[in-house]
């Protein structure tokens, strides 16, 4: 056996043993990038060089592996780049305000480390900074609206439950309000999506940046009936949510633009049709019309939007010849 296959080997075992029903075929061929075949062989691997390997045939009907060793957690693999991952997110989520994710992601960071040798801890370490330091991606410059760490504490507390809180929404002098967080957007500009039950069921979307004080309630509540983040998220283009404005949207970018389209996501749910001129058709159903504007500036008179009519005539007199270069 190659070392390498011996690595992998070594690291699905791990896998095996620390997930708790275990490991099926296609998560090995996501884990380790391989075919489904190549998959099996090493599941066939598994089971030769271990021998207290399970092999569960679940509800589903899909088998799972699972390793049954307390001992395979002593086989330690290097985590540099689990450190690497750890410390991104945890600046990442201190720099959004989110401290208690901060201060957890750094319990888990300070936990690999602890189980290093000293000179395996420092060694890694600097490692980690360093690769830390050539990443523009931590420091995210750019204009960003700054969150109350306290008010997000209390949202994410609320929705851990899920639990009522009690909001001041603008100014200190309005009434407040109780709301049912369903949820968090997180952008340029973050809002909390939750129902006010003085207003009825209706989904709302509040500023976070303008929400003053939060106190979670020990009030329990149901979600929504049905409701998905995801797909409540994929109505709009950005953040902003108008039902008004929901309709299909159509854009063509001219042939000179479609490669460098191409290689952007506008919508999660999007379509992309090449067209015999060279030009590339993008289409998505969603709402923001303002957003969708502020985007599409940047691509000058090399973009036309073809639908809805309301989103053409926003941007219409704003198109320029002038940009040098394309998003």
């Amino acid at each position: 056996m190659s070392f390498l296959k011996a690595q992998d080997l070594i690291r699905l075992a791990r896998l095996a043993a620390t997930r708790r029903v275990g490991i099926g075929l296609d998560e090995i061929c996501e884990e380790f990038a391989v075919s489904h075949r190549t998959a099996q062989r090493m599941t066939e691997g598994l089971e030769t060089v271990f021998t207290n390997v399970e092999a569960v045939d679940g509800p589903d009907r899909r088998r799972r592996w699972r390793v049954t060793d307390p001992m395979l957690a002593r086989l330690q693999i290097r985590q540099e780049t689990a450190i690497e991952a750890l410390d991104i997110a945890s600046r990442t989520a201190r720099s959004e305000g989110r401290l208690r994710h901060a201060a957890a992601l750094n319990d888990l960071r300070d936990g690999l480390l602890a189980r290093l040798t000293p000179r395996d801890a420092l060694r890694t370490e600097s490692d980690v900074e360093a690769v830390l330091l050539a990443m523009g991606s931590v420091t995210r410059p750019g204009p960003r609206v700054n969150l109350a760490p306290k008010v997000l504490d209390a949202i994410i507390e609320g929705l851990r439950g899920p639990f009522r809180l009690r909001i001041h929404y603008k100014t200190e002098d309005a009434p407040e309000r109780i709301i049912e967080p369903h949820g968090l957007l997180l952008g340029h500009r973050s809002y909390l999506v939750a129902r006010q039950p003085t207003r009825g069921k209706e989904i709302l979307n509040f500023r976070m940046d303008q929400i003053l004080n939060a106190k979670t309630l020990d009030e329990s509540f149901s979600l929504a009936p049905g409701f998905s983040l995801e797909n409540y998220a994929a109505q709009s283009f950005g953040v902003y949510q108008d039902p008004a404005q929901y309709d299909e949207v159509i854009w063509r970018f001219a042939p000179h633009a479609a490669a460098r389209a191409a290689e952007f996501c506008f919508h999660p749910k999007q379509t992309a049709e090449a067209q015999e001129d060279g030009s590339l058709i993008i289409r998505f159903h969603a709402a923001g019309w303002l957003e969708m504007a502020w985007h599409l500036y940047q691509w000058g008179n090399a973009v036309e939007v073809v639908a809805p009519e309301g989103l053409r005539n926003l941007i219409e007199y704003h198109r320029r010849s002038d940009f040098d270069a394309l998003p």
